[in-house]
């Protein structure tokens, strides 16, 4: 199988297991294989298609919406997991992330290398069961969106949604058009009402009670603020 213009690139730790595991993929898929640690930097494709592989056993939870931000930006990155446990463990990384495949620790070498492909020709590689159980999901969102949570206000429950985009208390209050000691005022009350204790958190129970982020384009900074 020939794929011209086209990358896999892996997000582990890299030792000679990975390496057995990228030898393998090239060699199936003809087209170029890399591995990257956490800590290295990566610059986004400008051409060609890549997927990107996020290994669940060593890319934590903060790394994998730093990528998914990457992704966001870089129509030519398509998003992946690997060594997930089951369908539960997809269910709550799709809630969040924008994620186009995703491969089990159980799946072998040759499923794997078949879904990459899958996905360099632009299919989804997920299973038929997760899939229906993301669509429940949404619809019971879709039901719930309105509905009022632990006593959060509209605006609390603005600024938790921007949260969970990864954004800052300063592209936040750029978004609201409120101050930064707002905005803190607001995330101070919300993990009160929500009995949280920081970002990570407060992101999670989102996930959990709200269901995905919203898709928020943030404004450019502005010159001043106001409360």
């Amino acid at each position: 199988m020939s794929m011209e213009n086209t990358r896999v690139l892996m997000v582990t730790d890299c030792n000679p297991q990975s390496q057995l595991f990228i030898d393998y993929i090239r060699q199936q898929l003809d087209c170029e294989v890399s591995a990257l640690s956490t800590q290295e930097s990566f610059e986004p494709p400008t051409d060609g298609k890549v997927v990107v592989l996020l290994d669940a056993d060593h890319v934590d939870e903060n790394c994998m919406h730093l990528w998914n931000s990457r992704a966001s930006e870089s129509p030519e990155m398509i998003l992946a997991a690997f060594n997930l446990r089951d369908d539960e463990h997809a269910a709550e990384l799709l809630i969040s992330l924008h994620l186009q495949g995703v491969f089990y620790r159980q799946d072998n070498l040759l499923l794997i290398c078949k879904g990459i492909a899958k996905l360099l020709e632009g299919d989804l590689w997920m299973s038929r069961n997760l899939m229906t159980r993301l669509i429940d999901f949404y619809r019971r969102q879709q039901l719930n969106a309105y509905r009022p949570v632990c006593g959060l206000t509209h605006r609390e429950l603005e600024i938790i949604g921007l949260l969970g985009t990864g954004a800052s208390n300063t592209e936040i209050a750029d978004q609201l058009f409120v101050s930064e000691h707002t905005v803190k005022s607001h995330l101070y009350n919300i993990f009160r009402k929500i009995k949280v204790h920081n970002r990570i958190q407060a992101m999670n129970w989102a996930r959990q009670n709200l269901g995905a982020p919203p898709m928020v384009s943030l404004r450019s900074p502005r010159k001043a603020r106001t409360s």
